[in-house]
């Protein structure tokens, strides 16, 4: 193991951090709904030589508090400001898959001084519908736990590097295989984006700012454009062949992209800049 957990505590509730040390400028990595703070391993393993990474498990999530009371995506937000403050990171890059792209742009947006540069990686200012959250929760309700084998996990949850990936955030006792999750609190925790989007934040985001995203993954076309429209001096790509999860299903192709990115942004410019628009 070549990271410690550290611990944050924001009004009473406990944030567990994967601290994988490092001297370099701080980088915060954010998982997604119903994932953990593993999933960023083989990524926070490589970046850890030229910065000091943090790894988080959201409330809700992992080690973290299981049931909090408040799941708003303020919430969210003031847990990332607690990490950035009490483990004294200075101004941070944080990045953030899914749900936890989303809670970092939005503290981007809020905590300008807090945040050095932000990578989305499948994530958006779009919001969800309300069927969209139902599915989840549906999706929630097929899992079959207890799982009676890490390998039945696996295989149910994708297969694969994916399937691997999700069944890492998963703990065993009594038996069996279970999730380290309620599925009232993942719900709860979309509800915000079942009634609104959020294209004003995304609007006041000024730090310097990466999207990534899956070919076939779940942010539009119609949203990505209106993303680059909107600020267009954001850096793009698409990973070809790859899907929501493409931090697990193309970790080479994303640890190539966070290179380049982190080291336009944290490093004196001996260099021409990557920076501007590009295709996805």
């Amino acid at each position: 193991m070549t990271w410690f957990e550290r611990t944050v505590v924001r009004d009473g509730v406990r944030i567990s951090c994967r601290d994988w040390g490092g001297s370099g400028p701080p980088v915060v990595l954010l998982h997604g709904l119903a994932g953990h703070a593993g999933e960023w391993d083989t990524a926070a393993a490589h970046l850890r030589a030229r910065h000091r990474v943090v790894a988080v498990d959201q409330r809700g999530h992992g080690a973290s508090e299981r049931r909090p009371r408040d799941r708003s995506r303020a919430a969210y937000v003031a847990d990332v400001v607690a990490v950035v403050e009490q483990l004294e990171l200075g101004r941070a890059v944080l990045v953030g898959q899914s749900l936890g792209g989303l809670t970092a742009m939005l503290a981007a947006a809020a905590h300008p001084g807090l945040v050095r540069a932000l990578v989305l990686v499948e994530a958006g200012p779009g919001g969800s519908s309300p069927e969209v959250v139902a599915g989840i929760g549906s999706w929630f309700d097929s899992w079959p736990t207890p799982f009676p084998s890490r390998e039945a996990a696996v295989e149910f949850l994708g297969g694969g590097p994916v399937g691997e990936g999700w069944a890492a955030g998963l703990e065993e006792r009594d038996g069996g295989w279970w999730p380290r999750f309620d599925r009232d609190v993942m719900v709860d925790s979309l509800a915000e984006n079942a009634r609104r989007a959020y294209w004003d934040e995304w609007a006041r985001v000024v730090c310097p700012t990466l999207v990534v995203l899956g070919q076939s993954g779940i942010v539009t076309p119609e949203d990505s454009g209106r993303m680059l429209r909107q600020r267009p001096e954001t850096v793009a790509l698409s990973v070809p062949g790859a899907g929501h999860d493409l931090h697990l299903e193309q970790p080479g192709a994303l640890r190539e992209a966070l290179r380049s990115f982190l080291r336009d942004v944290t490093e004196p410019p001996s260099h021409p800049p990557t920076s501007g628009p590009a295709l996805i």
